[in-house]
């Protein structure tokens, strides 16, 4: 029995070293949601071959290649690596938004900014927006991500904010413009610069001219705006313009958009050569303050600690250490009862939602707020599972324009994969434990 037992140990570390040389993973016996939105596969097979999916089958009718690495998912939910399409690896839950953007911008390109990466990719983000940023830090940090040298969701980001006027002590991070002209120019300088997407805030505040100005430029360079839609006007000029995205529910703790704002929504949704309009609405950080506020020990849970050092880890935790003091939320009990009411509008309207959370606002880390963003969707909004999943891996690959690559688990895509035990369909939360990470082939988790 015991040469038995040392036959079998040697014949496997063979296959193991093998398997490392063919660099070909197997991963057997899972439910496999594709992304796709139709019925799992039970009993799945996925190849991956270095990078990408070579293959995609069933136990029953894939052959597994002799030396694979095989990696049992019996038991468990597959699906694409998530998208969080609202992120903000600047900041990581600190309560002081002044104070941390005076002390930490000298730590963001070489610490703040790869942890929040890191920590999103530990969480089973496998993609995020990173929606506003110094221009140099985000193309830095973006670009060691996809060199591999560093861990980290791969990153879409927008640089800077365009904006009327920033706001005092923000302008790294915030360009505002004067004029048509200077908006056109800005535009050219982050399109010059690399980014892969602009964001626009406050565009309520600036002329018409000025919006069509900064839409129409980042359009010619080929690249998608994304608006906020705090307050109606926002919306009502974004979709005047052509913004390719709303982001957060907005309107504060008004009961629901206003008639004319459905209207307009409704009246872009219904011209189809447009393509979807999309909205990313952030709202489990409102949503779920009240319950953190009351049960501050989910703060203490140290996956956010991931990457930062001790002292920074300590100056968040005492920003935070008073939650029912934190003049962010204290109109959010106010908008939470609005929350459901305005999601269901937009869905009502035709309008494609997308998981996004805002992540690194106050009291929400980039190790947690993706599957509670899920989460609220499903089990307190009433949004089906499948349509929730599909908002965090489908539709985020396909409006960043890179569905070709990424977004679903099919042959000839970067294997960009997740697992979690148990099923996802029926208890989403599973989510805040992802049990395997793949990311272009490489076994993070």
């Amino acid at each position: 029995m015991r040469l038995f037992k040392l036959t079998f140990l040697a014949l496997l570390f063979s296959l193991s070293v093998f398997s490392q040389e063919s660099n070909i993973k197997a991963l057997v016996g899972g439910t496999l949601i594709d992304g796709f939105g139709s019925d799992p596969i039970k009993n799945s097979v996925i190849i991956i071959e270095g990078e990408h999916i070579k293959e995609v089958g069933t136990v029953e009718t894939l052959k597994i290649p002799q030396g694979a690495e095989i990696i049992s998912t019996e038991g468990m939910s597959v699906l694409p690596g998530l998208w969080d399409m609202h992120v903000h690896t600047m900041i990581n839950g600190h309560a002081d938004y002044a104070y941390w953007d005076k002390t930490y911008p000298p730590l963001f390109k070489d610490v703040i900014m790869p942890a929040s990466a890191h920590q999103l990719l530990m969480a089973g983000v496998t993609s995020a927006r990173d929606l506003g940023a110094p221009l140099e830090e985000s193309i830095a940090v973006r670009n060691a991500i996809n060199n591999g040298k560093i861990p980290g969701a791969t990153l879409y980001v927008s640089g800077p904010f365009i904006q009327h006027k920033p706001y005092p002590g923000t302008e790294a991070f915030r360009w505002g413009i004067k004029g048509a002209e200077d908006g056109r120019k800005k535009v050219r300088k982050l399109a010059n610069a690399g980014v892969d997407v602009v964001k626009l805030v406050d565009q309520d505040q600036m002329t018409l001219d000025e919006l069509k100005a900064v839409v129409d430029e980042a359009h010619k360079n080929n690249l998608k705006v994304v608006a906020h839609g705090h307050r109606p006007e926002e919306i009502r000029l974004g979709l005047q313009v052509g913004v390719d995205c709303f982001e957060h529910t907005g309107l504060s703790s008004a009961p629901k958009y206003p008639g004319d704002v459905i209207k307009m929504i409704k009246e872009r949704t219904a011209q189809m050569n447009k393509g979807p309009l999309f909205w990313c609405p952030t709202v489990e950080g409102l949503y779920n303050y009240e319950y953190t506020r009351d049960n501050p020990e989910k703060l203490d849970n140290d996956s956010w600690h991931l990457g930062l050092p001790d002292s920074v880890i300590a100056d968040i935790k005492n920003s935070i250490k008073h939650p029912d003091r934190l003049p962010y939320f204290q109109l959010t009990p106010s908008r939470k009862p609005t929350l459901k009411t305005k999601i269901h509008q937009l869905l009502d309207a035709g309008v494609v939602l997308l998981v996004g959370t805002d992540s690194g606002i106050p009291m929400k880390f980039h190790s947690q707020s993706t599957w509670n963003e899920l989460d609220v969707w499903v089990n307190e909004f009433d949004i089906d599972p499948m349509y929730a999943i599909r908002s965090a891996t489908y539709w985020p690959a396909l409006w960043m324009g890179v569905a070709d690559e990424v977004g679903t688990i099919t042959p000839g895509k970067y294997a960009d994969i997740i697992a979690v035990d148990g099923d996802v369909l029926r208890y989403i939360s599973l989510l805040q434990d992802v049990d395997l990470v793949i990311k272009h082939g490489k076994r993070y988790k």
